[in-house]
């Protein structure tokens, strides 16, 4: 399915008054980000709005009191609504408990994502896949429906900018993506101070958690693939969690020869979560053997299994991709 044009996004914008935006479990940066963006420029339109996510959000990400006003049910009946928009899920299931209540929806669905998995599943539709972030497509959005970007909006897109750009170190940072920060910035947005905040300001208890991980971090196909293991033993004994894990990935890609990163979280005993980094390999379709998916140079899935099967099963799945 192709994409419908901004005109057509901004038109279902504009007409809707009774608005739900939903953003997939686990959220980033990016996913809060858009979400958040989307919403306040609905509100300050006079919409009604409601912003959904099945988790709440990571004190990690807590950079603004908003951040903390995502709720995880809808407060109305669907039928109340005219409007039910995802953003940056790459799947339907992504979506969480929201997914049975927006694949039932009888009124228009919009999906606004740059997943290069994205399947398209919404009514209306507008996926690009060559972008950073979903934050580096909602001002073009929010331009077309004639929707100011508020130094509050900016702020909420230049965070999720930052955070799915690598703070601009990705690959896939283009041109467009410092275009669009220039823009934030014109805005009112506080780029040094966002970037502070997640890439640089850490607890004591996370730079335990991190060198704890870096210290089993363990190699594989002649050093060009690289592994951290995060247990829940881990969590335990550092006293945190899943949210402060943010970034770990992006190391072993500093350390010379190593072309594949992925960072295994146990999710309880054998199961584990797998986000796979590269510069050049292709992780899209490492992680699409297990039903993930995501980007090119960045994936995700989920792995069932003892941990060194896991760990045979990944490595070989990079190897056929080397």
């Amino acid at each position: 399915m192709t994409n419908n044009s901004l005109t057509e996004i901004a038109a279902v914008l504009n007409r809707s008054n009774n608005v739900a935006v939903v953003c997939h479990v686990r959220p980033d940066g990016d996913a809060l980000g858009s979400a958040l963006a989307l919403g306040c420029a609905l509100k300050n339109a006079g919409k009604n709005v409601y912003v959904l996510c099945e988790d709440s959000t990571p004190d990690r990400l807590c950079v603004f009191p908003i951040m903390k006003t995502t709720l995880q049910a809808l407060p109305v009946k669907p039928e109340a609504l005219d409007l039910f928009v995802s953003v940056d899920s790459a799947e339907l299931n992504r979506i969480g408990v929201f997914a049975a209540q927006y694949s039932a929806f009888k009124g228009k669905t919009l999906n606004i994502d740059h997943h290069i998995s994205n399947p398209r599943y919404a009514k209306f539709n507008y996926v690009l896949a060559d972008s950073t972030a979903t934050c580096e497509i909602l001002p073009e959005i929010l331009e077309a429906a004639g929707f100011e970007i508020t130094k509050e909006i900016a702020d909420l897109l230049a965070l999720g900018l930052l955070t799915d750009s690598g703070n601009f170190s990705h690959r896939d940072v283009s041109a467009k993506t410092f275009s669009v920060a220039a823009k934030f910035k014109q805005c009112g947005a506080d780029i040094c101070d966002i970037g502070y905040e997640m890439f640089t300001r850490q607890s004591k208890a996370r730079a335990m958690l991190y060198t704890r991980v870096l210290g089993k971090m363990r190699f594989e196909l002649e050093d060009k693939l690289a592994f951290l293991t995060v247990t829940q033993r881990d969590f335990e004994e550092t006293g945190t969690d899943k949210s402060q894990t943010e970034g770990f990935v992006d190391f072993p890609l500093s350390i010379d020869g190593v072309e594949v990163s992925v960072a295994l979280m146990e999710v309880k005993k054998n199961q584990y979560k797998a986000s796979l980094r590269s510069r050049s390999v292709n992780v899209n379709a490492v992680a699409d053997k297990f039903g993930g998916g995501g980007h090119v140079l960045a994936s995700g899935c989920m792995l069932f299994g003892e941990y060194e099967e896991v760990i045979e099963r990944l490595t070989h799945a990079v190897y056929q991709q080397l």
